[in-house]
């Protein structure tokens, strides 16, 4: 329903941004993450929105780019995780890492967010990856998790990519540009940089 929010920073707690838009002070929910890049108090801001309706409240998540919107939205797509945990994942991670570790079947790393145990972290790890395997034709899927070859890092960070929401092609394409011997965080970064046109 809303795709992003701009106006003045007018409150901010941990957890909690207000953004003042047209006399209204909208609550926007976020990571830490973004509460990391947001301006000081009395400065404009723009948020990318997310609308979670349930019976009793209206609950609007923002985020500071396009990349974290679109790993919070898969996440929470997880059976088991909510906005909650969701919002607990990309504090302790980037939307980067989060692809990574499901591109690679590193659930370990998920741990590090509150609330998240071991079996939700592989639960994770497994749908997110069913998830983008469904979405790529013709790809060699994910690279297992330990020592893997050049070719399976540049697998793995296509597949990253498209956690991030990047279409297989697009994202092929522009992995294909670096050195596939790079770890898969690495050509992730870079690949991510090179596209930086395309969504923040």
């Amino acid at each position: 329903m809303f795709y992003s929010i701009k106006g003045i920073l007018t409150h901010m707690e941990p957890g909690v941004a207000v953004v003042e838009c047209g006399g209204i002070g909208f609550k926007c929910l976020t990571s830490l993450s973004t509460q990391r890049a947001l301006p000081k108090i009395g400065e404009q801001v723009l948020l990318y929105t997310h609308l979670n309706v349930r019976e009793d409240a209206l609950d609007l998540f923002g985020f500071a780019t396009l990349r974290e919107l679109n790993c919070f939205k898969m996440l929470t797509g997880v059976s088991g995780v909510g906005p909650k945990v969701g919002l607990a994942i990309l504090s302790e991670l980037t939307p980067e890492q989060v692809a990574a570790a499901v591109a690679t079947g590193d659930s370990k790393a998920l741990t590090r967010a509150n609330g998240v145990g071991p079996k939700l972290a592989q639960r994770i790890a497994l749908e997110l990856k069913d998830k983008v395997k469904g979405l790529q034709t013709g790809s060699a899927g994910f690279a297992p998790a330990g020592p893997v070859s050049a070719a399976a890092n540049a697998d793995a960070a296509v597949n990253a990519l498209t956690v991030l929401g990047y279409s297989p092609t697009e994202a092929a394409a522009v992995v294909a540009g670096f050195d596939s011997a790079l770890p898969v965080e690495e050509l992730i970064r870079l690949s991510l940089k090179a596209m930086g046109g395309g969504m923040k």
